[in-house]
């Protein structure tokens, strides 16, 4: 298959490393000579690596989209006119009503959309979703999620948007439940205009969810914790770690006890989340594998992160 690969940031070169592993005929587009020097530097055909897209649109099968989110629409619309299936990175638009209006297009056209949120193909998702699915902490009551640390904040859109909606899109995968409310807290601490500390309260139904997202704290975590009835699941995507936490509250006599049973570190699959990821959308434009995460959950994420923001503007629950 003949892929375009629209963007060659950070990010972009992951793709573009993968992609070429994965042995597509490649093509790239960036607005950076620079940039697109070096993709030919690393094995893009001269001939293949333009600065505008639509130059290349005719020439491929698939569209690979890794441009800011603020761009996500506008090239993603050309790309569907033009008739291409498309991979766009998370979040799927800069608004929801984009969101709305790529999920519609995509329709209309008869072209997949899978949206780039890669949590759902880490191999900790994996053995998380198979616990909860075997029943090994019972019912679950809550779940806390981690993705901060100290980096360079995105100029795109805020942290929330940018980070925290790995796991508002990830829990709702894993409780296979969507988002019922949702109360936020934001900061603008570095006065950009976006957000770059934010604490979001998310309930899939009975089940509330915390979600902590920042630039500021030192090191890297990226982790979840999942509570439930008869213990916890802990989920460190860092270092794609999945530990069991066996125990529960006890009465005994008239006293309430806390009664540990063990812990043990539950087995984890192999495999690059990107890698599998973009193999899960060339399959799917090859009619061997469904769309795995369609525009429609982008679409629900980006529901989440604007009730989030109208949230923490308003201070108030927003219902969904």
């Amino acid at each position: 298959m003949n892929v375009l690969l629209i963007g060659l940031g950070r990010w972009g070169e992951k793709h573009l490393r993968v992609l070429r592993q994965l042995g597509v005929t490649l093509w790239v587009a960036d607005v950076s000579p620079a940039r697109l020097e070096w993709a030919v530097r690393n094995g893009v055909e001269s001939a293949r690596a333009v600065r505008d897209y639509r130059a290349a649109l005719a020439h491929v099968g698939a569209a690979d989209i890794a441009t800011p989110a603020d761009t996500h629409w506008t090239v993603a619309r050309d790309c569907l006119s033009a008739g291409l299936p498309c991979f766009v990175e998370k979040p799927l638009a800069r608004t929801l009503a984009e969101g709305h209006a790529l999920h519609k297009l995509a329709r209309s056209a008869g072209r997949l959309v899978q949206v780039g949120h890669i949590f759902r193909f880490h191999p900790v998702t994996t053995t998380l979703h198979e616990a909860l699915r075997d029943g090994l902490i019972g019912q679950v009551r809550y779940a806390t999620g981690r993705f901060s640390g100290f980096k360079r904040p995105r100029t795109d859109v805020g942290v929330t948007q940018a980070d925290a909606i790995h796991y508002v899109d990830l829990f709702a995968h894993l409780f296979a439940r969507e988002a019922t409310s949702v109360t936020a807290l934001q900061r603008d601490y570095l006065g950009r205009g976006l957000d770059d500390a934010s604490w979001t309260v998310v309930h899939y139904g009975e089940i509330l969810a915390v979600i902590e997202a920042n630039y500021f704290t030192p090191g890297t975590w990226r982790d979840c914790v999942i509570v439930g009835e008869h213990g916890a699941l802990v989920g460190d995507y860092s270092a794609s770690v999945v530990t069991l936490h066996r125990g529960e509250h006890l009465v005994r006599g008239e006293t309430w006890e806390a009664v540990e049973t063990g812990k043990q570190e539950l087995s984890i699959g192999r495999g690059e989340p990107l890698r599998l990821e973009l193999q899960a959308f060339l399959d799917a434009c090859a009619g061997r594998g469904p769309n795995l995460v369609p525009a429609s959950d982008g679409v629900r994420a980006l529901a989440v992160i604007e009730a989030a923001a109208r949230s923490a503007w308003l201070r108030c629950t927003v219902e969904l």
